[in-house]
């Protein structure tokens, strides 16, 4: 008598089971793929959706125009220098800072329509949703850069510095804008709508741009708000792109704080302190956001 052998499996009893039409899921190909799937992602959105696109296009022209026709002739520049020159460093400065609001914007958006779990659900690797955000704000920041640079030749601001302070300047300018970039996505990751991220971003960046040097000299305000502006990296943005591009800025007086006798180097460091600082507070909150 032989002991009852158990029937092998079939080839097609040990095949995967599968979902009839669901998408085959690939392996990560890697972070910079990923990052850069996730980046072309935000920029399509933004050529599909060019009403996103308002903050960068038509509100830094808006205010050049405005300041520089309506309120020129009413400020006075110390040393007798051209307000339209001056205004220019002011107007980019502030246009930077906004850069926070579209990362922040998409990143609520993509919360509240459900794509961050569409994300969770794919072979994606690590970090690439929050750099791809970046790394097309930072693209999407290009934009409004060159407008207001056109903008600006066409009201009569002139670039006075050389090549190499040319280049430092612009350099600067799309620092800033990338470490600002990580504000917005710290804000976006702690704040779950978009209209809270309007809300906050509105209250808390929109007095940052006026207690600056951004459209009159730090020297006309009374004496707290004067030191709050010394030290502010709106001003010291402004002033540093005043310096590089050689337009008119404030004199240096004795007895004006470091960040004001040093503008380019005050501003580099702010750039450095909100990449280390708020790139690895908004991943922690992102991934607590995401794991809620």
């Amino acid at each position: 008598m032989t002991a009852p052998t158990a029937p092998t499996p079939s080839a097609e009893s040990t095949a995967p089971t599968t979902v009839p039409g669901a998408p085959e899921l690939h392996p990560s190909k890697g972070l910079l793929h990923d990052l850069w799937v996730v980046a072309r992602r935000g920029l399509i959105h933004m050529k599909r959706q060019p009403e996103q696109l308002s903050d960068a296009t038509i509100q830094p022209v808006m205010f050049v125009v405005m300041f520089a026709y309506v309120f020129g002739g009413a400020i006075d520049v110390p040393g007798g220098g051209n307000y339209r020159e001056f205004l220019m460093g002011g107007i980019m400065a502030q246009t930077l800072v906004f850069t926070a609001f579209g990362v922040a914007l998409s990143i609520a958006n993509d919360r509240k329509n459900q794509a961050v779990d569409r994300f969770r659900s794919l072979p994606i690797a690590r970090g690439a949703v929050l750099g791809g955000h970046a790394v097309a704000n930072v693209i999407k920041a290009i934009l409004p850069i060159t407008i207001m640079s056109i903008t600006g030749y066409v009201i009569g601001w002139r670039i006075r510095g050389d090549l190499v302070h040319t280049l430092g300047a612009y350099a600067l300018m799309l620092a800033f804008a990338f470490g600002m970039i990580w504000v917005g996505v710290l804000l976006g990751s702690l704040v779950s709508t978009p209209e809270g991220v309007n809300g906050i971003a509105f209250v808390a960046l929109f007095p940052l741009t006026f207690v600056a040097s951004t459209f009159v000299p730090v020297s006309s305000m009374p004496g707290p708000l004067k030191v709050v502006a010394q030290w502010n990296p709106v001003t010291t943005l402004a002033d540093g792109l005043r310096e590089l591009f050689g337009n008119p800025n404030t004199p240096v007086q004795p007895g004006d704080p470091w960040s004001i006798a040093h503008p380019v180097a005050y501003t580099w460091l702010w750039v450095v302190g909100l990449v280390v600082v708020c790139a690895p507070l908004a991943v922690r909150a992102y991934q607590r956001s995401i794991a809620s």
